[in-house]
């Protein structure tokens, strides 16, 4: 019988680069199934090796395996980091411009580290597609099924990819072992031919009357949350749509001169309103498919001690990532080793002030940037609301007991002030309230405080803590350990998708709806409609009327309402933004003080530095290179 080493892996592998990572690929076969025969020799078998297939799933909640979380602007972290403390510096040394062609931090395309292999799970997909008509006591409703998730994984494997690295090639099937030289050299296709492949895929198994066998819902709980249903599939469908259609891929003049060996444009760089018309349709139907499996925005309603009207809007936020499998949830990810628990443990400080507790690290640490993203009290932005003091929010102020989400008699900057109520239910800061479930703390972050910095690495070095992340049911003992709720994370929730919808709207010129699918999140947030709040506060009251305008609110809101979520690190690459925004300082608070005139100090910790265009895409190991010079590199690497 042939080894799943003996099916041209040598040969496929080869031309990836990734022989390194061969000897350990039968290591994610459950139960030691190492050959194709036995893999597909009845139903339980084949059922393990789709569980493979959903494997290589990126560690969505791993902070050192998603580049979401540190490889942008979102969080910082003291540096350098103790040896032994991190089990990977990848994601911090990218944020600090340390990405390289000799040994590429994050290398989705070989795997390594924390990060999976994403060309073997492509491979892994085709196998199973490949040989699941062997299985003779599959019912054929499973079959449908199971063909189906797994070619919607091979589409997001190939689609995760791209957004790493632009043009890839498309592995459709696996090569023969007859394959020559010239076969195994596989070779970058158009960015514009990979999304047709891409979404090509999701529609064969979406599509009405394909029979493509995904459920509209999970009905089996106990078992079977996290698969792929529909819904998801037209999801991520829209989300690749909506990127195809943004200025990276659509119009880019940076990449005129990428070109592949024979000469072929790996860029269209040519605008095309199409790409956005394409975007919304799948917008349209992912909104309905989602509404119609009964996917809505949460709404926290429980009767807690001490739940006032504000702290349940705090909750409705907070909780539509942290409340296990709740209403809002159409992808919830639970494929790492301890789901949503590192998060977790990484993102609290100590909150009770009576024990220290060495398992919460808190150096999950927001920007000064992020806290100064969110809307004022009156939902426009800190720089435009004309009854907020922009010019004062460095200043020192005295919280009084009309003062929300604060500490009354604290002193805080006025940046604290007035502010939105997601940004109290998102930011812990040093003079916050933070609600749980078996009480209401008082955050105290200054040094010598019992939030504040206590070790060497246990604290925030920005001086903000991602209160959204961490679950209202954790309990702290006397010992010092932590009881946590587990929840999968949010690849994807239904306030994502109104706002990818809300931004193709206004691209295509539908203001109108545009803004009605916006307010649906600003409400569920306890804001104003966009038109009540511009025309009643900003000092550009008719910035929504115009799509220029409305495009700018659009992303903004989205960087709110998603924000310490990941999505930022994809949104501003998609918007080409990165260029300005990563080339702009990371500042924090002075949080190595203990009085509230020397705390509160802008601090500057670290410039940032970001090559255009260069860092927008990540480069192919020169390793990969030599072995299949077909696979050119990406520009400026």
């Amino acid at each position: 019988m042939k080894t799943i080493k003996k099916i041209n892996i040598l040969l496929v592998l080869t031309f990836f680069g990734i022989i390194s990572s061969c000897s350990d690929y039968l290591d994610v076969v459950p139960d030691n199934v190492a050959t194709i025969d036995n893999a597909f020799v009845d139903k339980t078998q084949a059922e393990k090796y789709l569980f493979t297939c959903y494997s290589y799933l990126p560690r969505f909640d791993d902070p050192e395996g998603n580049p979401e979380f540190y490889a942008g602007d979102e969080y910082w972290i003291f540096w350098p980091i103790p040896d032994g403390y991190a089990t990977s510096l990848d994601p911090y040394q990218i944020a600090r411009g340390l990405q390289n062609r000799v040994s590429p931090l994050m290398n989705f395309w070989e795997g390594g580290g924390r990060v999976p292999p994403l060309w073997q799970g492509v491979r892994s997909c085709n196998i199973f597609l490949e040989n699941i008509e062997k299985v003779i006591d599959l019912e054929p409703f499973l079959k449908s099924r199971w063909i189906a998730e797994v070619k919607f994984l091979k589409a997001y494997y190939h689609w995760y990819l791209m957004k790493l690295y632009g043009p890839i090639p498309i592995v459709d099937k696996n090569l023969p072992i007859s394959a020559n030289s010239d076969e195994v050299r596989v070779e970058r296709r158009p960015v514009d031919e990979v999304v047709d492949y891409i979404v090509s895929l999701i529609d064969s198994v979406t599509e009405e009357g394909t029979n493509g066998g995904l459920p509209d819902r999970i009905d089996n709980k106990t078992t079977e949350l996290g698969r792929i249903t529909k819904p998801i599939a037209l999801s991520i469908k829209a989300r690749i749509l909506v990127t195809a259609a943004s200025p990276l891929f659509n119009g880019n003049k940076d990449y005129d001169n990428f070109l592949a060996n024979d000469g072929t444009p790996l860029f269209n760089t040519n605008f095309e309103i199409e790409k956005w018309n394409k975007a919304l349709k799948a917008c349209e139907e992912a909104v309905e498919a989602c509404e119609a499996a009964g996917i809505s925005l949460y709404e926290f309603d429980e009767n807690a001690q001490g739940v006032t009207d504000r702290i349940k809007t705090e909750m409705s936020i907070r909780n539509a990532v942290c409340d296990k499998w709740n209403s809002e949830l159409i992808w919830g990810n639970v494929g790492s080793d301890v789901p949503s628990w590192a998060v977790q443990l990484t993102a609290s400080p100590n909150l009770d002030p009576n024990i220290t507790s060495l398992n919460l690290k808190a150096h999950f640490a927001p920007t000064l940037r992020i806290a100064e993203l969110f809307y004022t009290e009156n939902g426009v932005p800190i720089d435009e609301d004309k009854t907020w003091s922009y010019q004062d929010r460095y200043n020192l102020r005295t919280v009084e007991a009309s003062d929300e989400g604060m500490q009354e008699g604290y002193k805080t900057v006025g940046l604290h002030f007035n502010r939105e109520p997601r940004f109290y239910a998102n930011l812990g800061f040093d003079g916050a309230t933070w609600f749980m479930r078996n009480n209401t703390w008082d955050l105290k972050t200054k040094t010598g405080q019992h939030a504040g910095k206590k070790q060497s690495v246990l604290y925030s070095i920005t001086g903000y803590y991602a209160k959204k992340l961490v679950n209202w049911n954790m309990v702290i003992s006397q010992g010092g350990g932590v009881s946590l709720e587990f929840y999968p994370w949010p690849v994807m929730r239904l306030a994502d998708l109104y706002l990818l919808y809300a931004e193709a709207l206004n691209e295509t010129g539908n203001n109108a709806l545009a803004l009605n699918y916006i307010n649906k999140v600003r409400e569920r947030a306890g804001l104003e409609t966009v038109e009540t709040s511009w025309s009643n506060f900003s000092n550009n009251p008719g910035k929504y009327t115009t799509q220029e305008g409305l495009r700018e609110i659009i992303h903004q809101e989205r960087l709110i309402e998603l924000a310490l979520e990941g999505k930022r690190f994809w949104d501003l690459k998609r918007w080409k933004k990165s260029g300005t925004l990563l080339n702009a300082p990371i500042y924090g608070w002075d949080i190595g003080q203990e009085d509230y005139e020397t705390y509160n100090r802008k601090t500057l910790l670290f410039n940032q530095k970001f090559n255009v265009p260069r860092d927008y895409f990540w480069p192919l190991s020169d390793n990969v290179l030599t072995t299949n010079p077909n696979l050119i590199q990406n520009p400026g690497w």
